[in-house]
């Protein structure tokens, strides 16, 4: 008889969490999963292999209104026979049946409008973080999940780690005590992008289909591939491109919801260029205490993506301070300070089994790690630190409406306006 140890078990309950079912998946265990990949540049690039190499599963089409990205993208499904199909618009892909899920590797303005279209078309989403621009887009995913009964997975990967499975344990086991206070970051040493005046379109980027759901504007080299993460109409800065992660595991491995206070202080102090984001942030979350006698907490996030280490010479990490010891995530997995030095390394390859996750979900029909409404509970914290950051006053938040109490301002900021054709739909 062959025995079970505690990471096996781990392992296989990180992929397990719920048993909740979706009645919209694949009925069969070994049905073949035919998957499109929309954003072929960056985090496009990295995913395609991987979902490649899953067992039973089709790249059908990389998608990217860059067509001069298409070749090498199509290349990286380099394991089946019949290279994927290239295509500039994802609505074009949406309307073959033939397809079975869509990867959205998109920046950050075109996650909500592709996830809900991929929906309401029939499409299971395995959407990157963050999983949308803003708050209202977030809950409008969850909306048209539960619609349309569809999987939907968002990229924070580390719901799919061992380790962080073992922390969530630990944790709420008690070991670590009462934990008043946690804390996340990042330092990035992150190069000066300059200023850049209005330049030509480069040659084969349809553009506006580039900005889709975005305000129309001249092309800038800043305003298009990867820097786009630091202009509020495209991106959520740092805290949305990498804040995601830490909050994302610091809510995770704490059990707690929503905030009900939030503050936030920085700005642009180190770079002179033309991103409108915070290179120096720090955002406080004020959590209250939960049902089962759940205490509160306070949660801070920061970033300074001009420094090359941050604290505890970690250039990202996550620590949980309880009366019974400090608990600390680094590279190396996690360790306790202070208390019973429990240790724990990290999982091998977090991304695939998190992509193994969202496949298995797709035909079993049960609920991914990161489900949309974990994903956007998470990424509702970057959207609430920025909007602080931008009204530059302390918000009180009410989670039942998802609005700020009388603050008709700040609310301003939890939506936008849509160009013509791109309108996000109601569900």
């Amino acid at each position: 008889m062959a025995v079970v140890t505690r990471r096996d078990f781990l392992a296989a309950s990180a992929l397990t969490l719920s048993a909740a079912t979706y009645a919209g998946a694949a009925a069969k265990p070994n049905d073949r999963v035919r998957v499109a990949v929309m954003g072929c540049r960056v985090r496009g690039k990295q995913l395609l292999p991987v979902f490649a190499a899953q067992p039973n599963v089709e790249i059908t089409h990389v998608i990217d209104p860059d067509e001069s990205l298409h070749a090498d993208a199509a290349k990286l499904a380099k394991t089946q026979e019949t290279p994927p199909k290239t295509e500039t618009d994802v609505r074009k892909v949406l309307e073959d049946p033939s397809v079975t899920a869509l990867v959205v590797a998109a920046p950050d303005h075109w996650h909500a409008l592709a996830t809900v279209w991929a929906c309401q078309a029939g499409k299971h989403v395995y959407c990157e973080k963050p999983c949308s621009h803003n708050l209202v887009e977030g809950r409008r995913m969850v909306q048209a999940a539960r619609k349309y009964k569809k999987v939907v997975q968002i990229g924070t990967q580390r719901r799919s780690a061992t380790d962080v499975a073992a922390a969530r344990e630990y944790v709420q086991a008690g070991k670590l005590g009462k934990v008043a206070f946690a804390r996340a970051w990042i330092a990035g040493n992150r190069p000066n992008i300059g200023k850049a005046e209005p330049a030509p379109v480069p040659k084969g980027v349809d553009y506006s289909l580039w900005l889709g759901p975005a305000a129309e504007g001249p092309f800038t080299k800043n305003r298009f591939h990867y820097t786009w993460h630091w202009f509020w109409d495209l991106g959520t800065g740092e805290i949305g491109n990498n804040g995601i992660h830490g909050l994302d595991m610091a809510r995770n491995v704490l059990g707690v919801d929503a905030p009900t206070r939030i503050s936030c202080a920085g700005g642009k102090y180190w770079y002179d260029d033309d991103q409108q984001t915070p290179d120096t942030q720090i955002a406080t979350f004020d959590f209250p205490a939960g049902p089962g006698g759940a205490a509160g907490c306070t949660l801070l996030w920061e970033h300074r993506v001009w420094e090359k280490k941050g604290p505890e010479g970690q250039s990202f990490g996550v620590i949980l301070h309880g009366d019974k010891g400090t608990l600390l995530f680094t590279e190396k997995g996690w360790e306790v300070r202070g208390g019973d030095g429990t240790t724990e390394k990290p999982g091998p390859d977090i991304v695939g089994a998190h992509v193994k996750n969202f496949l298995d979900c797709v035909r079993d029909g049960k609920t991914p790690n990161a489900d949309i409404e974990e994903g956007h509970k998470s990424t509702r914290l970057c959207h609430l630190g920025n909007i602080a950051y931008r009204t530059g006053r302390t918000l009180h938040f009410d989670a039942a409406t998802e609005t700020f109490k009388d603050d008709p301002a700040a609310n301003q900021l939890l939506g936008r306006e849509y160009r013509k054709g791109f309108e996000l739909p109601a569900v």
